[in-house]
């Protein structure tokens, strides 16, 4: 597996783990009453910050293991890892218009603003998990 598919399935794995974390807060934190009264952006900020350490140690930990099997090729990276890059880049950019136009519906509607912070915050993690994927699919299966 090379450098970049490593750091894609590392950010996959993350990407999951975070957000099925800061759904389950959330649920917990609202008791059963209305989600929209939960004090959520606190929760949102550590999900993001906790995601992006958690991506670069897991990264870091799993390069460094693959180093010791294969020392030679632990950072090599070549022209079909760009390609498949802006492919991934590519396909998590239309999930993030898509949240993009959600949030501006919500906000004609003039809806809580957990509901809008929320749209988006699921819309940066799906595209972030569908670019991921379609980098994955296009490393196993080449690109077409």
């Amino acid at each position: 597996m090379v450098y970049q598919e490593r750091n894609t399935w590392s950010q996959l794995i993350i990407t999951l783990v975070a957000m099925t974390v800061y759904v389950i807060v959330i649920l917990h934190a609202a008791g059963g009453g209305p989600l929209a009264d939960v004090h959520w952006w606190p929760i949102m900020l550590w999900t993001i910050l906790g995601s992006i350490v958690g991506s670069i140690v897991l990264s870091i930990v799993w390069g460094m293991i693959a180093g010791v099997r294969d020392p030679d090729g632990v950072g090599a990276a070549d022209l079909r890892d760009r390609d498949i890059a802006r492919l991934g880049s590519r396909v998590g950019q239309a999930f993030m218009v898509i949240a993009g136009l959600g949030v501006i519906a919500l906000c004609a509607l003039e809806v809580s603003w957990f509901w809008i912070a929320n749209t988006m915050f699921f819309g940066f993690a799906l595209s972030a998990f569908i670019g991921g994927i379609a980098q994955v699919v296009a490393y196993r299966r080449g690109l077409v």
